[in-house]
């Protein structure tokens, strides 16, 4: 089984999907680990008492309520509360794989060390991911600014023991104090005290796991994608011209560049994609009685690179800015040490989610678009005007009898037009929440569940052929 070090600095989408797939296990670096003590010895000296300034979830209110003073008696108290309060998920539960992604790229926020939350709270955080104890966490109601609050609360609702919390521990249902007890962590509740609820529940950890899970699965469709393309290719004998390296070069695009070499790979020794091949003439080509040469293919053969390779650059893209997300610290308020040897506490919006939100509807307009293109050909190969031959419907002989591929072609295009409906950008749709306090929000988990459901559909339609 993986081992995986987390520094808060190296963490990549592949091991976020080997912890959540493959049960990999996590430790703390030993560098993480001691600034995030030294940080807390600080706070736990100069900051908790009755005559520090105030300082948000601190000692005041969270949200709307910063302005409320919290006194020092109450403070556990008051870190229970935010956890129940924000336990406000709605929806199906989330899967295992999407929790333990999110338990993941939390812990890794932590081991920045500036966060300033006790170091038994991150150690019973890892404890729990690598024992499989999986809180049940309601997929919706993260608007995704102030981090995935409902969500991460729901995980701190097992962490915390409450009775009432429920988790997964191999593959069994159960309250959270039985799955602590039965995974060998203590089922006494455990305390927060200061600011350990807010850097548990105030970051975009369940937007950058279920991130880091579609982009793996993506790049994965889409090399499929280029496969059976290059298979389409070579069942209506296409030309190749359309390949050439020296075409791609001058666009100067890395994807195209890239999809057009692959095609080239594919296709090469291709008895079928020759103009040996095209020069045969087939029963059914009832267009073409007579041999002309091809000149070219309908776009979406013969553009495939530029498609295929736009979509694939927007695939780098987005894996580059949710691998930093991988590593950024995202709750709020945030402790720096100054030029002299003090702690600062600076509150700033790390926590809200336009780069996860715009990197996610990037990659679901990219995935709708392997689609449609997936989807023309699939039409193509059915339709004797541009299937140069092929019989109709890919029909088995007596045509007639047989009705061939017709109706799955139609249920991709059903599909494929399903898939346009879920590209509008969840960022644009901002809505204002708690008085106006959180006045523009990102939306970012819808951005990430709609990738998703996008990338489901998808071999539903590239498979279809």
């Amino acid at each position: 089984m993986t081992h995986i070090i987390l520094d808060g600095d190296s963490l990549t989408i592949e091991q976020v999907v080997q912890i959540a797939r493959e049960g990999a296990t996590v430790e703390i670096a030993a560098a993480s680990r001691a600034e995030i003590v030294r940080k807390r010895a600080y706070i736990e000296e100069n900051w908790l008492t009755e005559n520090a300034p105030a300082t948000y979830g601190y000692n005041t209110g969270v949200g709307k309520l910063k302005d409320y003073p919290i006194p020092q008696k109450d403070n556990e108290q008051f870190q229970r509360n935010i956890v129940l309060s924000h336990c406000s998920g709605i929806g199906e539960p989330a899967s295992e794989e999407i929790v333990r992604a999110m338990m993941a790229v939390r812990i890794n926020a932590f081991c920045l060390g500036v966060s300033g939350l006790r170091m038994e709270v991150v150690d019973r955080l890892v404890a729990m991911l690598n024992a499989g104890v999986h809180p049940i966490v309601p997929i919706q109601g993260s608007v995704g600014a102030s981090g995935d609050l409902a969500p991460l609360a729901h995980m701190v609702s097992v962490l915390i023991g409450y009775e009432e919390a429920e988790a997964i521990y191999k593959g069994e249902k159960m309250m959270a104090p039985k799955a602590l007890e039965l995974a060998g962590i203590s089922p006494v509740a455990f305390e927060l005290k200061a600011k350990d609820c807010l850097a548990l529940i105030n970051g975009n950890s369940l937007c950058a796991g279920m991130a880091s899970l579609t982009l793996f699965d993506a790049e994965m469709i889409m090399k499929t994608a280029d496969a059976v393309a290059a298979l389409s290719l070579e069942a209506i004998r296409g030309e190749q011209a359309a390949f050439d390296a020296r075409i791609h070069e001058v666009r100067k695009q890395p994807g195209q560049i890239a999809i057009a070499e692959n095609i080239r790979k594919l296709v090469e020794g291709s008895r079928r994609a020759s103009e040996a091949a095209r020069a045969v003439h087939l029963e059914d080509d009832v267009l073409h009685p007579t041999y002309h040469p091809r000149v070219q293919d309908q776009y979406s053969f013969r553009c495939l690179p530029q498609v295929h390779g736009s979509c694939r650059d927007q695939l780098v893209h987005a894996k580059t800015i949710i691998t930093r997300e991988l590593n950024a610290a995202t709750d709020n308020p945030l402790v720096f040490w100054n030029e002299t040897g003090a702690l600062e506490f600076l509150s700033g919006g790390n926590f809200h989610c336009e780069p996860i939100g715009f990197a996610m509807d990037i990659l679901s307009i990219a995935l709708v678009e392997i689609g449609n293109i997936s989807e023309r050909r699939l039409f193509a190969l059915n339709d004797v005007t541009l299937n140069y031959g092929l019989p109709p419907n890919l029909a088995g002989r007596p045509i007639g009898l047989n009705y061939g591929y017709g109706i799955i072609a139609t249920s991709a295009a059903a599909v494929a037009s399903e898939n346009k409906t879920l590209a509008f950008p969840s960022v644009a749709d901002s809505i204002p929440t708690k008085s106006s306090q959180e006045d523009h929000v990102s939306m970012a988990d819808w951005s990430c569940r709609k990738a998703q459901q996008i990338l489901d559909n998808l071999p539903k339609i590239v498979a279809s052929r």
